[in-house]
């Protein structure tokens, strides 16, 4: 792996957990030395990260971890709704059908991985994950599923705002077994709706848990 793909993998990697919080500033030697890489690659990588979003100049400061406001959700959402119900709906037109019924079925069990905490937590993410790969496999728009992977970025980001709530998560695990089922069944119009309720619940969660002190615009 190149150097500068190295440190944008772990950089990224930090921001995306919050070991590295909004507003961290990421100079140059200090993160060339935790790294291990020289500045050239290190600069790369911050220009890799601050095209994503994930970090952003800030004037004499240097490049500064970006923040996370209500507002960003609020646009995130937007954009997440109008997205990820287009793509449910062309899943259940062109998607298999019998891999996403096991993706309903695993999702309807999802209970057991989230009540056993870690790793059964980090297992449960996985298989959300792999019902988000599903759905950019069988829509079958390159566009688009590039378009939702650049957008999930961030996404795991705000997920960090609220804690691990575990009634949360079970519901929202019924909540993705709702969309699995409703493409499995090949159904546009349900899958659409399935995906409207899951992003609605999701968003009321996120802005009820979200912390004061994290309420800043990186503008």
């Amino acid at each position: 792996m190149r150097a500068s793909d190295r440190a944008y993998s772990a950089l990224k990697e930090d921001i995306l957990e919050w070991r590295l919080l909004p507003g961290t500033v990421l100079a140059e030697v200090e993160q060339s030395e935790r790294l291990g890489v020289s500045r050239t690659p290190l600069r790369e990588a911050l220009g890799r990260l601050t095209a994503e979003g994930l970090a952003t100049a800030a004037g004499g400061r240097g490049v500064v971890v970006t923040a996370i406001s209500l507002e960003d959700i609020d646009e995130l959402f937007e954009l997440r709704e109008t997205l990820e119900c287009r793509a449910a709906a062309l899943a259940a037109q062109r998607g298999d059908r019998s891999a996403f019924l096991e993706l309903h079925r695993e999702l309807l069990n999802a209970t057991e991985l989230i009540n056993s905490k870690d790793p059964g937590r980090h297992a449960y993410y996985a298989l959300v994950g792999r019902l988000d790969e599903a759905i950019d496999g069988a829509i079958a728009n390159s566009y688009l599923a590039q378009a939702m992977r650049s957008l999930r970025v961030h996404l795991v980001r705000v997920r960090r705002l609220a804690s691990d709530d575990d009634q949360r998560l079970r519901a929202a695990a019924a909540e993705h077994a709702s969309i699995a089922e409703a493409i499995a069944a090949g159904n546009p119009r349900l899958a659409e709706a399935a995906t409207v309720v899951h992003l609605h619940r999701s968003l009321t969660h996120l802005k009820a848990s979200h912390k004061p002190h994290q309420k800043e615009s990186h503008g």
